[in-house]
């Protein structure tokens, strides 16, 4: 029998339908640059995000991976129905090793601060809640109501880390591909996935 330490490193991703499709495809492909088995999962409006921002219309890993070494990358990827309420992930027993939601709605927030797992993405979140391990939030929507302020607060008390993608301008970014890494560093930091984007201030 194969322990639990000796199975395979496994993420989840979630994407939903606030704007942002350029953090989660550049999180995505760098994470299959590690030896991780990477469960994605899009709710109905992350794919028309994915179709309007990254022109992205089928859930097909040949549409998300950006492969430009021609090596076979070390990470594989599973895309899971939002609807399937009955995946792997959808339950404690399996294990993996942490979930990010990027870019994360106000509605999806708000679905997990009040315990609504209706479909696989949101269900997948509150497993990872219930089971201690890390769930970033990656809210992207701005302003703030005082709706989205207490449901940050209810979904930090229950555990997870809001990682709001706000640029770090202290690095001097000369691009928009810049100001993406730096949010898509911030998380793989959390994940404790090694990485070399400039995320981080020298003095």
């Amino acid at each position: 029998m194969t322990s639990s330490s000796q199975l395979p490193r496994q993420l989840v991703l979630g994407i939903t339908g606030a704007s942002g499709a350029a953090y989660a495809l550049r999180l995505l492909n760098l994470l299959l640059e590690n030896p991780i088995h990477i469960h994605l999962v899009v709710s109905d409006y992350g794919k028309r995000l994915l179709a309007e921002e990254a022109s992205i219309t089928t859930l097909e890993p040949d549409q998300f991976i950006t492969n430009h070494s021609g090596s076979p990358l070390p990470g594989t990827l599973t895309i899971h129905p939002n609807k399937d309420v009955g995946a792997v992930i959808a339950t404690g027993s399996h294990i993996h090793q942490g979930m990010v939601i990027l870019p994360c709605s106000s509605t999806t927030m708000g679905a997990l601060a009040s315990g609504s797992g209706s479909n696989l993405l949101t269900r997948a979140a509150m497993v990872t809640l219930k089971e201690r391990r890390p769930l970033i939030i990656c809210h992207r929507e701005m302003p703030l109501s005082l709706i989205d302020i207490e449901n940050m607060r209810t979904l930090t008390l229950a555990g997870a880390t809001i990682c709001p993608p706000n640029p770090g301008l202290y690095l001097n970014p000369k691009t928009i591909q810049d100001i993406i890494d730096f949010t898509v560093g911030k998380v793989l930091d959390l994940l404790n996935v090694p990485h070399t984007l400039a995320t981080r201030w020298h003095p």
